[in-house]
């Protein structure tokens, strides 16, 4: 009787181990899954090349927040543009006509749709003048 025991013992944690991994698992998903809402992942690297993971800022919207230093102005801009980047009002600068160009990258969703950008600028001047607060990653 002992003998079955240990057997019946030994098959219940098992399920209950497999119960535990099961639940832990839409978690992971979860986890990895966009998150619905207006978020976008923004980076800026020099020439064409795409900036890594590990550069990136993210901007959260409703409310503003997230790593981005003018998350504020950012997400009104954004807001009056539809989250479309290629809407955002340009505004006058005078750039320097220095050729040191930057790629600026936006990824995430703005009100459950997907958004994918990205553009090369001659320098950062003009990038931000194209863009306003949104890439304005270094806080000044």
């Amino acid at each position: 009787m002992t003998h079955t025991s240990v057997k019946t013992v030994g098959a219940g944690l098992s399920a209950a181990a497999l119960l535990l991994l099961a639940g832990a698992t839409p978690a992971a998903r979860a986890d990895t899954a966009p998150e619905p809402g207006n978020w976008l992942m923004l980076g800026v690297s020099h020439g064409d090349a795409p900036a890594s993971a590990e550069d990136g800022t993210l901007l959260r919207c409703d409310p503003p927040g997230g790593g981005h230093p003018h998350a504020e102005e950012a997400c009104a801009q954004l807001s009056a543009a539809d989250g479309r980047i290629t809407a955002l009002p340009a505004q006058d600068a005078l750039c320097p006509m220095i050729y040191a160009p930057v790629t600026a990258h936006a990824e995430g969703m703005w009100r459950d749709r997907p958004v994918t950008w990205k553009e090369t600028f001659p320098n950062t001047c003009a990038l931000r003048a194209r863009t306003g607060a949104l890439f304005a990653l270094d806080g000044a």
